[in-house]
């Protein structure tokens, strides 16, 4: 099995950040399409704040045992429900299908529980990602609530436990 490590993203990693969320078909299920430098650059300030908040919460990049940058991952303090957690992530196209969403979405949950035992944990996906909704229904998520969030569709979903 696939070992990863995160790492928060510090003010350096622009560059690497920007590689990956300029890709249309990466970013489609997350913004519609890839963002331009200067949304990217929003966007990275953004994750810099929500980063510095809490020492476990963040924004991160996903390594493997070799160092291999896989693609980013989340855990944040949720704007809309309180007491809960988002978690979410992106895996660079060519290791799609390999196992590696799991593998986050496993991490992401066990650091959850064992930080913030008293929070829901919630992911937000678009309703036409198949994958990312097979996966969380496989840790126990179930949908809340469809609609249209940021002009993009939306479909919330919160674990059971």
């Amino acid at each position: 099995m696939i070992k990863i490590r995160l790492e928060k993203y510090n003010p350096t990693d622009f560059n690497e950040y920007f590689k990956l969320v300029q890709d249309d078909e990466l970013m489609k299920y997350i913004s519609g399409k890839g963002l331009g430098e200067e949304q990217a650059n929003h966007k990275f300030t953004s994750i810099l704040e929500k980063s510095s908040v809490h020492d476990k919460l963040g924004y991160f990049k996903v390594y493997d045992e070799k160092d291999a940058f896989l693609g980013d991952c989340k855990i944040v303090y949720n704007n809309h429900l309180e007491n809960s957690l988002e978690i979410g992530y992106i895996i660079k196209k060519e290791f799609w299908k390999k196992g590696i969403g799991t593998i986050i979405c496993n991490e992401l949950i066990s650091s959850a529980e064992n930080n913030f035992p008293a929070h829901e944990i919630i992911a937000v996906i678009d309703p036409d990602n198949i994958a990312s909704r097979k996966l969380l229904e496989k840790f126990n998520f179930e949908s809340y609530w469809k609609g249209i969030e940021n002009d993009l569709p939306t479909e919330k979903l919160k674990m059971k436990r």
